[in-house]
């Protein structure tokens, strides 16, 4: 890894920061790299207030979805929300089916199925609509590239409101409203929202038409923190606050479908990283490995033992999905190594027999190993499809759309896409993607950054410290948990490779004068236990967290790398 020292803020409005707020420098240091300079800028970031979400109908077409939706209430027509099987399409289909069964019963939910249609609208989804007489399709994540397919439900007299934050493309489809904030000519002051936040702006707008406040779509925050967290967008703006108040909801008083999913857990208060690593692959496992469509089932369920069965359901897929996983991760090494691609600066595979549900985790998986935009590709009917990851920096999208004469079609983000192009043209797509990569690249991106807010001394750690960097959270992209760094350290003489493969270092850190111990973790990174043996001085980069074991909680440094003096 590169460790790079983040440029460290103005002295004087750190300095005036910390006199504002009354905090230690570190703190206001901390905040200024935020870019928040004030003292206003601070209780905004601190208390997130749900009076600071926009108005939803800044956001273009916003006027004409709800007008829409009214006419479809007053004359009892059929209503279709249709959303894409992840974790952000199935609960902002839960969320937008949820509010509108609150004002009006004919509505009902489609999840396309993941082999037999493939991601966003499809015509079988139209065709499904038309033979069950509706008249309004409500697309959630997905939709601002349907161009042809909503031509086609116009064509069967059926509108489409589409709410979206994908890239769109030249053409933006011909629905009766797009809601999607990233389209150039839409005003919006946030673009940045999932599709559950774009769905999420949608109930507010009508809840204002309802003469209803911000406070009574609160119980509706537990899904779309869940999206936020599990889309990986940025955690500032409206997803900060979103957030926020969505993640009191899960620990508070969460609909039941999340309570089923948690129960098992023996944690006092979840966080984001909870909700990303123990609530989102549980709800992706069922569009992963079954149908999508459970997924909605729990999170619209309000009886918890029905939700308690239904999970235990999920839970059966998401082990499924972990053995999948790991099969096709290591059969993929393989491949890597069988054609000598070790050297290349980018990753393309392909086997026919590979999950198409977990492709995506197999190309994140990979990258862990070979630090390089990824691509991993199986059979989808008659064409191979692929689901694409990056490395931090690398637009990802903009490389597919260079090689886009091999491509049949795309989408996605700058970190992660997908695609389908026909088997012929797999070989000449994967060496135009290495070309572009070759030539597009920076140097610097080749190697893993790790960012790195302060040099600290492990005696700066304090409880009354970590209180504080608590309230940073949420965590998330544009609000990373902080790094510090810290140099001569040695260890106890009782630092071990844990876990299973020993993959894990477990250190006690001696540091200052007094020689005080820190409990530190990494993981990931047992093959770093000869860099501290034999009382050797080293560095580690770290972030603070708490422990929880046997009933109590310690703070500990959780290790991001060790490095030799």
């Amino acid at each position: 890894m590169r460790w790079i020292l983040k440029e460290q803020p103005d002295a004087e409005k750190v300095s005036t920061l910390a006199n504002d707020l009354g905090v230690d420098i570190l703190i206001a240091k901390l905040l200024v790299q935020r870019d928040i300079e004030t003292f206003k800028d601070a209780k905004h970031f601190f208390r997130p207030s749900l009076k600071d979400l926009h108005d939803p109908y800044l956001m273009k077409d916003m006027d004409v979805a709800v007008t829409r939706i009214e006419k479809a209430i007053a004359n009892n027509e059929n209503v279709l929300v249709y959303g894409d099987y992840d974790v952000d399409g199935t609960t902002a289909v839960s969320l937008m089916s949820s509010y509108l069964l609150s004002l009006y019963p004919n509505v009902a939910t489609y999840i396309p199925d993941r082999y037999d249609e493939g991601y966003g609208v499809s015509y079988k989804g139209i065709d499904f609509a038309h033979d069950n007489d509706f008249s309004l399709i409500i697309a959630l994540d997905c939709g601002i590239k349907a161009i042809d397919k909503v031509d086609y439900a116009s064509d069967k007299n059926i509108d489409f409101i589409i709410c979206d934050h994908h890239r769109p493309g030249g053409e933006i489809p011909k629905a009766v409203a797009v809601l999607d904030p990233k389209q150039e000519d839409c005003n919006y002051p946030y673009d940045e929202l999932c599709g559950c936040g774009v769905g999420f702006k949608l109930i507010q707008a009508l809840a204002i038409n309802q003469q209803q406040k911000i406070e009574d779509l609160i119980p509706y925050l537990d899904l779309v923190a869940t999206a936020i967290a599990a889309d990986i967008v940025p955690m500032s703006g409206e997803n900060r606050v979103l957030a926020y108040h969505g993640l009191q909801v899960i620990n508070k008083n969460p609909r039941v479908g999340i309570k089923a999913l948690i129960h098992q857990l023996d944690r006092k208060e979840l966080t984001i990283t909870d909700v990303v690593f123990v609530i989102a692959p549980r709800i992706n496992a069922a569009g992963r490995m079954k149908h999508g469509q459970h997924a909605v089932d729990i999170l619209t369920q309000t009886d918890f033992e029905s939700a308690l069965k239904l999970a235990s359901g999920i839970e059966k897929f998401n082990s499924d999905r972990k053995e999948l996983d790991k099969k096709i991760t290591d059969e993929a090494l393989e491949q890597i190594k069988a054609t000598n691609e070790q050297q290349n600066l980018s990753t393309v595979v392909y086997s026919e027999t590979w999950h198409k549900g977990v492709i995506g985790i197999v190309a994140s998986r990979l990258i862990e190993t070979y630090y390089r935009p990824t691509l991993v590709f199986t059979k989808s009917g008659d064409r191979y499809a692929a689901s694409a990851r990056s490395v931090k920096g690398f637009d990802v999208y903009n490389a597919i759309d260079q090689c886009s004469e091999f491509v049949e079609q795309f989408g996605g983000h700058k970190y992660a896409a997908g695609l389908t192009l026909l088997p012929e043209n797999y070989e000449k797509f994967k060496l135009k993607f290495e070309d572009v990569v070759k030539k597009t690249m920076p140097e610097e991106l080749k190697t893993p950054q790790l960012s790195i807010n302060s040099e600290i001394e492990l005696s700066d750690i304090s409880p009354k410290l970590f209180r504080i960097l608590k309230q940073f959270a949420p965590f998330g992209p544009l609000n990373m948990h902080p790094v510090f760094m810290t140099s001569g350290l040695r260890d106890n003489g009782y630092g071990k490779q844990v876990g299973a493969d020993k993959s894990h270092l477990k250190l006690n850190i001696l540091a200052g004068a007094d020689q005080k111990t820190y409990n530190a973790i990494g993981f990931g990174l047992g093959d770093k236990l000869q860099l501290i043996g034999n009382g050797k001085s080293f560095k580690a980069a770290f972030t603070i967290d708490e422990n929880h074991w046997n009933g109590t909680t310690s703070i500990q440094l959780m290790l991001k790398d060790i490095q030799e003096e």
